[in-house]
C-alpha cells in the first residue's frame, strides 16, 4: 500500500478511497484511485475610470511643479478670460477677503435682535420660560388670587362696595360675556373679561394707596357727589398728577378710614385698601387715638375725674384710657386736655367732655396708634404713608 501511494502525483491531483458496498464486505478491499485536475480562473472588476480634466486644466496640472512630499490641494478658479484653470494656491481675492474680515464674536445683543425681529427692548422684557413647578409656586404665593367681584369693582374705582353690589344685582356687570348677578363670584381681572355698563374693566388694578391728611374745619368725610366740601376735594392735585406718576393705570377710588365730624380737625387716613380700613377702624383692633381738646372755662380736678369715669354712649359705657391737663401756653389762653380713647365711638370725646360739664371750643386728633400727625403737615395738606408708618399703625403689609 505504501509503495502504491508513493507513485501518486501531488501537483493538481487528489486521491481518495471509495467506501466499499455491503455486498463486497467478504471480498478483499482494493483501493481505487481517482485523479482530477482543478483550475481556478479568478478575475476582478476593472477600476473605475478617473474623471478627465478639461484640456486647459490638463495643461495647467502638468505645468504645476510641487516639492516632493507636499500635500496638493487643487484650486479651480475662473480666470479673467472666463475659463477655468487649476492652481496650487488659493485665489488672491479670497486671501484678501479673509484678511479684511472681522473676526470679533457677535455680541449677545445682536443675537437677541435677530431673534426678536429687531425689537430688542421687547425681547429683553419677556420673562424667561419657567418650569411648571416654579409657575405653580409663583401663582400660589405671589400672584394675586381671585377676589370677590364686588371687591374688584370697588378696588377699580367703579363705585363703593355696596354700590358695586347694586350694579351686579341690576345685571349691569358681565364676566367673560355672561351677565353675573352674584357679588361673591370669584374673578381675576388679569384673566377674566369684565364689563360694567358697557365699559371694559382694566386688567391692572391701581396699587394700594395710604395717605395721611390734615383735615381742616368745615370738611366732612363723605364721598357723596352732593357734598361740596368733602375731604376728597383736598386731593385734587394728587389725582391731577396721577397719570404722570402711574401711566396706564386707572385712578383709584379713595375713602377715609373712619370719620371726623365737620368741626373736628387733624389726622385722617385716606386709602383704597378695604381690608386695611376695616382693621384700623374696627373697635376690636384696640387702636388708641389721641385728641387735643381746647375747652372754655376753667378745668378742675373734678372735671378730670368726671371725664375719666366715662359715660354711656349708644347704650355702651365708654371710658377714656387717659386724661391729662396740658400746661397753659402764652399764645393759647384756653385750657387744653389730652384725651386718649381706643373704642372710637361716634362723638365719644365730645360726649365725655360734655358729661363733665365742660364745653369744647376746638377738637383735633393728633395720633392714631403709633403714627402721629407730622408737625410740618399744614391744614389741608397730605402725605403718603411709608411702610414704616403702616407698621406703626399695626398693619402687616
Amino acid at each position: 500500500m505504501a509503495a502504491s501511494l508513493s507513485t501518486l502525483h501531488l501537483h493538481h491531483q487528489l486521491t481518495f478511497f471509495r467506501k466499499p458496498s455491503l455486498s463486497l464486505l467478504n471480498k478483499s478491499l482494493r483501493p481505487t484511485r481517482i485523479t482530477a485536475s482543478l483550475e481556478f480562473n479568478i478575475t476582478f472588476a476593472p477600476p473605475k475610470p478617473k474623471p478627465k480634466l478639461p484640456a486647459n486644466l490638463q495643461t495647467d496640472a502638468a505645468s504645476l511643479s510641487l516639492p516632493p512630499g507636499q500635500l496638493f490641494i487643487p484650486w479651480i478658479v475662473r480666470g479673467e478670460d472666463g475659463n477655468l484653470k487649476l492652481q496650487s494656491n488659493p485665489p488672491a481675492r479670497l486671501i484678501h477677503a479673509i484678511a479684511d474680515a472681522k473676526t470679533e464674536p457677535k455680541k449677545k445683543k445682536d443675537k437677541v435682535k435677530k431673534e426678536s425681529g429687531g425689537n430688542v427692548k421687547a425681547k429683553q422684557e419677556v420673562e424667561p420660560t419657567r418650569s411648571k413647578a416654579a409657575r405653580r409656586f409663583y401663582n400660589e404665593n405671589f400672584r394675586d388670587q381671585a377676589q370677590r367681584l364686588s371687591k374688584v369693582l370697588a378696588a377699580a374705582g367703579v363705585a363703593s362696595r355696596r354700590s358695586s353690589e347694586a350694579l351686579i344685582f341690576e345685571g349691569k356687570v358681565t364676566v367673560n360675556g355672561s351677565v353675573c348677578n352674584a357679588p361673591q363670584t370669584r374673578v381675576d381681572p388679569g384673566r377674566d373679561v369684565i364689563y360694567v355698563n358697557g365699559n371694559r374693566l382694566p386688567k391692572k388694578l391701581p396699587p394700594k394707596i395710604y395717605i395721611a391728611l390734615n383735615k381742616p374745619k368745615g370738611y366732612i368725610c363723605s364721598l357723596g357727589e352732593k357734598e361740596s366740601k368733602s375731604v376728597m376735594c383736598l386731593l385734587d392735585d394728587y389725582f391731577q398728577s396721577w397719570d404722570k406718576r402711574n401711566p396706564g393705570l386707572p385712578k383709584p377710588r379713595l375713602f377715609t378710614v373712619g370719620r371726623l365730624d365737620v368741626a373736628t380737625t387733624g389726622l385722617i387716613i385716606v386709602t383704597n385698601d378695604g381690608d386695611f380700613a376695616q382693621q384700623i377702624a374696627h373697635p376690636s383692633s384696640n387702636l388708641s387715638k389721641e385728641y387735643i381738646a381746647t375747652v372754655d372755662g376753667v378745668v378742675s380736678k373734678r372735671h378730670l375725674f368726671a371725664i375719666s369715669e366715662g359715660t354711656v354712649i349708644e347704650g355702651v359705657h365708654c371710658a377714656p384710657d387717659s386724661v391729662e391737663l396740658l400746661p397753659q401756653q402764652p399764645d393759647r389762653p384756653r385750657p387744653r386736655l389730652r384725651i386718649v380713647v381706643h373704642e372710637g365711638r361716634n362723638h365719644e370725646v365730645r360726649e365725655l367732655v360734655k358729661n363733665a360739664g365742660l364745653e369744647i371750643h376746638s377738637l383735633k386728633r393728633v395720633r392714631i396708634g403709633g403714627f402721629r400727625l407730622p408737625s410740618d403737615l399744614g391744614l389741608g395738606k397730605h402725605a403718603e404713608l411709608k411702610q414704616t408708618d403702616l407698621k406703626t399703625l399695626g398693619w402687616k403689609c
